[in-house]
């Protein structure tokens, strides 16, 4: 029986296409609204010269980065998202599994004096990546992290386990994609123990809305 892991490898598989025209489109109002500036600003205001964008996707924030001056490097565990970062202007952009980069057997770089990751960690078990990515900073380095808020998106269940991402009122053929929701204290849990200290806690929301639109982790390496 396929792990949750695994489905949620195959979903982003046969959802890279329709996910690419979504951000390209600006499909995504809580992206354009709120969360697209809000991981930018968090990075800027680090003043990095350096970046990983961890689990960069199609490439929007790497473009970003690097028309402020900023070097902007990509990471990503699926070739279709990986190829059309590459083809729309960003070069250094490496292909890499999950297991692949916890156990650093693919060579990403390191020095860098901030890693992000965008709505991108979705496993169960984030530590041993967070934990590898902590090896991969420059002294003074920090790791930027915006995901669903936790209290937004429990949906009456405040408690970790995974869930079921539909795509419910997207366009296009979306396959549903397992993803694991943890709580506020599970994720200062998960940084504590890989190493990191929280030196930031933001919680982007609409002005007309009355929920955050995400949760904004800024952690620097111990």
């Amino acid at each position: 029986m396929p792990t949750a892991e695994s489905l949620l490898l195959q979903s982003w598989h046969h959802n890279a296409q329709a996910w690419i025209e979504a951000i390209r489109n600006d499909a995504i109002a809580s992206r354009v609204e709120v969360t697209n500036q809000a991981i930018l600003l968090a990075v800027l205001g680090r003043q990095p010269g350096r970046v990983l964008d961890l689990g960069c996707g199609e490439g929007w924030l790497l473009r970003a980065l690097a028309q402020r001056g900023i070097e902007a490097v990509g990471v990503d565990g699926d070739r279709t998202l990986v190829h059309a970062a590459r083809a729309a202007g960003s070069p250094e952009v490496h292909l890499a599994s999950y297991e692949e980069l916890t156990e650093a057997a693919v060579d990403i770089g390191d020095g860098y004096d901030l890693i992000c990751a965008n709505f991108a960690l979705l496993h169960q078990d984030i530590i041993p990546l967070l934990a590898a990515m902590n090896a991969l900073l420059a002294p003074g380095g920090a790791l930027a992290i915006q995901t669903l808020h936790p209290w937004a998106a429990a949906a009456g269940d405040y408690q970790d386990g995974w869930r079921e991402e539909t795509f419910a009122g997207f366009q296009g053929q979306w396959q549903p994609m397992p993803w694991y929701f943890r709580t506020l204290s599970s994720w200062l849990n998960a940084l504590d123990l890989a190493g990191f200290r929280l030196a930031g806690l933001q919680e982007p929301q609409h002005p007309q809305s009355p929920l955050p639109q995400s949760l904004l982790l800024v952690a620097e390496a111990r």
